[in-house]
């Protein structure tokens, strides 16, 4: 039979709620310290971290406080382009066409050219022979989309140059040509231009002079035989279809360059070649104020002997077994310096003032590049299995 004492259930009660309230307060008293921890170390975390002085967190405060932040971009290649970058201009070769029976004029290529001089109403522009070939009309972009119609005002195939001319009264700067003569390998360079036409007009693109001096064989007539030696300067600045004619300029705003080609084929990448403006500025003066390029003139036709059969070069010009490289003369022309001097069809032109002479671009090369019209020169050449020598009156050559 059960029972319970009472007395002995209130005591039992009593001890169980002893030992909740003392949970209780340890529970509570954890609390406590618990907060004041939070609440010590989130200060801490404020105060190091943006909290101001009157306790209000920076930015998420009733009082947010706004920063702005100066960035200055201004560099070297800023500046460059800020002083040249108005004097590159665009160049719309437009060419007669017919289609279908309708003449008109069509847009058959754009390039670039450099402002280089302004004078009596007139600003003078320096571009590519390549850009301007077979114009029936070319048209000059400035760089604020202004159009105006340029005239030609002399070309030169030999060194891929050209100028034109258009009314300066809204081109707004000129660009000032440096010293191709002092650059280094290594060097930061700047290519302004206007590649794949323009849409992409004022393009700027950086790089370094990647080698001086090199040299590349051109086709002037497109005949498959090598006509001149062009001597260039090498970039990695991108240089694109429409970039021709735009200035490659140092990082101290001058033109060192006139932007000309590229070599472009599959494994290559970052070759850049310029006509150094040391080579150029003869050719651009004589272009703005003849027309043409004036150099020395032999009046003859050449062809170099390697490139003439052996059978013909023993039987035709006669030559020794042990003569296998010079220039032989295919044609002269009446009453030009060859022929003053004596020389003959088929004579064989062997060395120019003792210096020898191996091919037609060797000949063109020493007289174009060391020869001035007025000048004399001696001239070796073999005749009929014969050394002979004669001295030649250099003039330039008369227009008919």
């Amino acid at each position: 039979m059960g029972y319970y004492d009472d007395h002995a259930y209130e005591n039992r009660n009593q001890k169980g709620k002893g030992r909740r309230g003392g949970y209780l307060l340890s529970a509570l008293a954890g609390v406590i310290v618990g907060a004041l921890l939070v609440f010590f170390m989130l200060q801490g975390y404020l105060n190091a971290n943006g909290q101001s002085q009157d306790g209000k967190m920076k930015g998420l405060g009733a009082e947010p406080v706004q920063q702005q932040v100066a960035v200055n971009v201004t560099s070297a290649v800023t500046n460059v382009v800020d002083k040249v970058g108005a004097a590159v201009v665009g160049i719309t070769n437009i060419q007669q066409s017919k289609f279908w029976g309708n003449q008109g004029n069509n847009e058959a290529g754009t390039g670039s050219g450099v402002v280089y001089k302004k004078s009596n109403g007139k600003a003078y522009i320096v571009t590519n022979n390549h850009v301007i070939e077979n114009a029936t009309e070319l048209e000059v972009t400035l760089v604020d989309g202004t159009k105006l119609p340029a005239i030609l005002k002399g070309t030169d195939p030999w060194m891929d140059l050209a100028v034109v001319e258009v009314d300066d009264t809204n081109v707004p700067t000129v660009a000032e040509f440096g010293k191709s003569s002092s650059l280094k390998t290594g060097e930061p360079v700047v290519a302004i231009g206007n590649p794949l036409g323009l849409q992409f007009s004022g393009s700027v693109t950086q790089g370094i002079i990647s080698g001086l001096n090199r040299t590349i064989e051109v086709d002037i007539n497109n005949d498959g035989i090598v006509d001149w030696n062009a001597e260039v300067i090498q970039t990695d600045a991108a240089i694109n279809p429409g970039n021709s004619g735009g200035a490659l300029i140092n990082i101290q705003g001058q033109v060192i360059g006139i932007n000309s080609m590229k070599i472009a084929e599959n494994a290559v990448e970052g070759i850049g070649l310029s006509i150094p403006i040391d080579s150029a500025i003869p050719i651009i003066q004589d272009l703005e104020q003849f027309g043409e390029v004036k150099r020395p003139y032999m009046g003859v036709s050449l062809a170099s002997v390697e490139e003439i059969s052996q059978y013909h070069q023993q039987n035709t010009l006669k030559l020794p077994p042990n003569v296998t490289k010079g220039v032989a003369i295919t044609g002269v022309q009446s009453n030009s310096p060859a022929t003053r001097a004596g020389l003959e069809e088929f004579d064989v032109i062997v060395a120019l003032d003792g210096k020898e002479v191996s091919d037609v671009v060797g000949l063109r090369k020493y007289l174009y590049n060391e020869k001035k019209i007025g000048e004399k020169m001696e001239v070796t050449y073999y005749r009929n299995g014969k050394q002979l020598k004669t001295t030649m009156d250099l003039s330039v050559e008369q227009k008919m």
